[in-house]
């Protein structure tokens, strides 16, 4: 099929301005939209908890530390950690790019710990506040990464793929709107309804595990593979590695959530 029946990537700035030697891009504008987002509909349901304004701040603040250092730590060892030993400075040169979920995952995973000490809660409470707001960050920043047109797909002949720049002249699947609208969208919609009832401790965070890692999981067979990384065997991405804990970590959490909560309630029964 000749190249020009597909779509062109158009010729976009990453730098949407600069003041001086300031410059902001899309990919970081990208997450400020998403964590503003996040931070609006958290307002909404601070109702249904008994923290203040100021817990809520805190808590959304060390979140987004722990997005961005766990995701700079986790892309340098995960995705980049030959280059790490070779040079161990790697991991501080932040400009050249780089971001892991799953480690962004582990960074949150830390601060909600501190947090909840700290809110004197539990982990699992506070996880399951903050799950239904991170598919917005997710869905944000894929549509960053198709803005600085990155983490483009594998090659296909469908009808909407798209010819990247730096890619290549094939065409490709535009994986970042898979994943925004999977990762982000989807996502959010199911975490958001399901979260709306009262369910048993640690179930909206097993949930968000589970949709998580299987959306990911899904996406990855259309996404390009890592260079310096490739395919392990029977076909399977770094990401699908990573993702298939997350998997067995969340569906886990569900049944614990629901088997502890239907043994708590009959023990209640049996006291009346």
């Amino acid at each position: 099929m000749a190249e020009s029946s597909f779509l062109v990537f158009p010729n976009i700035d990453p730098v949407i301005f600069s003041v001086g030697p300031l410059s902001v891009r899309w990919y970081g504008m990208m997450y400020l939209v998403g964590f503003i987002a996040a931070y609006m509909l958290a307002q909404k349901r601070l109702s249904q908890t008994n923290w203040t304004r100021e817990q809520l701040s805190d808590l959304l603040f060390w979140s987004f530390v722990g997005v961005i250092l766990g995701g700079r730590i986790g892309y340098v060892l995960f995705y980049q950690f030959g280059m790490f030993l070779d040079d161990p400075l790697y991991l501080f040169r932040i400009w050249t790019g780089g971001m892991s979920f799953h480690g962004g995952l582990l960074g949150v995973i830390v601060a909600l710990i501190w947090q909840a000490k700290r809110m004197q809660t539990t982990f699992l409470q506070i996880g399951d506040f903050v799950a239904p707001l991170v598919p917005i960050g997710l869905g944000a920043g894929r549509i960053g990464n198709f803005l600085n047109a990155e983490l483009w797909g594998r090659t296909t002949d469908v009808p909407w793929a798209i010819i990247f720049p730096n890619a290549g002249s094939e065409p490709r699947h535009p994986s970042q709107l898979y994943e925004f609208t999977l990762e982000g969208v989807l996502l959010f919609a199911i975490l958001w309804l399901y979260s709306a009832r009262p369910r048993p401790v640690g179930a909206v965070g097993g949930l968000f595990l589970l949709g998580y890692g299987c959306f990911r999981f899904t996406v990855e067979y259309f996404r390009e593979p890592d260079r310096q990384i490739g395919l392990y065997p029977m076909g399977l991405s770094q990401g699908q590695l990573l993702c298939i804990p997350m998997v067995l970590a969340g569906a886990g959490l569900m049944i614990w959530a629901y088997k502890h909560h239907s043994s708590a309630k009959n023990k209640n029964d049996q006291k009346k």
